[in-house]
């Protein structure tokens, strides 16, 4: 909760996503359509680190509407919310391995206007056993708004909130049997009971859209046993810094572009440097005529902005002289063709990742 109050605070696309709900499975046969999993990562975003608190939580319908341009119902997606059970591992009163069932949603309010418009806001209360899942929750995944809104599959969003949350971990994998990889995924029992339309239909599909939307990649090692395959491992890699900026800019002014046109984009697109906390951006931001910002080659503590305050603000309170070796070692030669935005861009996610990576120096 500490992490999500300070990404919250930047308010930039960031938000983090406690990891026992990542972990938490569906029950068998259930699942979120792709709307409802994003209004619950919405929902998320705006509770921030008050999520674990027996508390009322509103938002605007216009900030749901604006991912997914308004042709669905906001009441069905809250409908499908509460009717969605969840299972986890827990204890019996007995002391033995039990599995709990529960739903995330307690109650939620819409206002209606008498013309029955969507216009106004929600409200909407999570259940003690989601609070408990929060509070408890020792690991978290960084997630990217932007990202959530523009995945076309609830697979390869639930996959993209699997990888955040082990992204950078010693061993950055995952792997389950079929029956816990369906239950993650929250496939359908009567659906791609032929691998091969799995494969194809989920794996294939999510790996694409990740790896054009996220800030890392995918891949997976199917493993067999004869020749039936019995269980699935996931590698997930970071991506290097300008291949994190294609992603990060890849939106348009009303809303996310189709997967078609993000494929056949091959050149990096432009992105306004993204800094969160509105009082550092008159001191982090380049000119706007300013296409020729390069790198420092020196230090970073006098004379080297805007970098030297983007490394204060997001490093973590790393020293900046030691972001700015491991950036220019990370990006070697890269480094001499990035300039102006798009350098702003890389080395403010850089940072950002440099902190999550190392926690509190």
């Amino acid at each position: 909760m500490r992490v999500a109050h300070a990404l919250q605070a930047r308010d930039g696309d960031e938000f983090a996503k406690p990891g026992n709900l990542v972990e938490v499975r569906f029950v068998k046969g259930q699942s979120l359509s792709l709307t409802a999993a994003r209004l619950l990562a919405l929902m998320i975003l705006t509770a921030g680190g008050d999520a674990w608190e027996p508390v009322a939580h509103r938002m605007r319908k216009a900030d749901i509407r604006r991912g997914h341009k308004g042709n669905e119902r906001i009441s069905d997606m809250l409908e499908e919310l509460h009717r969605t059970l969840f299972a986890a591992d827990d204890l019996s009163w007995r002391g033995r391995k039990a599995t709990k069932r529960f739903s995330l949603i307690q109650s939620s309010r819409e206002e209606v206007d008498e013309e029955g418009s969507e216009a106004g806001w929600i409200e909407w209360e999570f259940t003690p056993d989601a609070r408990r899942l929060i509070r408890e929750s020792e690991t978290y995944a960084v997630l990217n708004r932007q990202a959530v809104l523009g995945f076309r599959s609830s697979y390869a969003l639930r996959l993209y909130e699997m990888g955040a949350l082990r992204l950078y971990r010693r061993q950055s994998v995952w792997r389950g049997d079929m029956t816990a990889v369906r239950a993650a995924f929250g496939i359908a029992p009567e659906l791609y009971k032929d691998f091969a339309q799995l494969r194809r239909k989920v794996l294939e599909k999510a790996k694409t859209e990740i790896d054009h939307l996220a800030h890392f990649t995918v891949d997976w090692r199917e493993i067999r046993r004869g020749r039936t395959i019995v269980e699935i491992e996931f590698t997930f890699h970071p991506k290097s810094a300008p291949a994190q900026l294609v992603a990060a800019g890849d939106d348009s002014g009303d809303g996310v572009r189709t997967l078609a046109v993000r494929e056949s984009a091959t050149k990096p697109v432009a992105a306004t440097p993204a800094l969160p906390a509105p009082a550092q951006r008159s001191a982090a931001r380049p000119k706007a005529n300013d296409t020729a910002l390069r790198f420092p080659s020196g230090t970073l503590q006098y004379g080297a902005e805007p970098f030297g305050e983007i490394a204060r603000v997001h490093g973590g309170g790393w020293a900046r002289d030691l972001i700015a070796d491991a950036y220019r070692e990370q990006m070697d030669a890269r480094l001499a063709n990035l300039t102006g935005a798009k350098l702003v861009k890389s080395w403010t996610g850089f940072c950002q990742a440099f902190a999550a990576r190392r926690g509190r120096p």
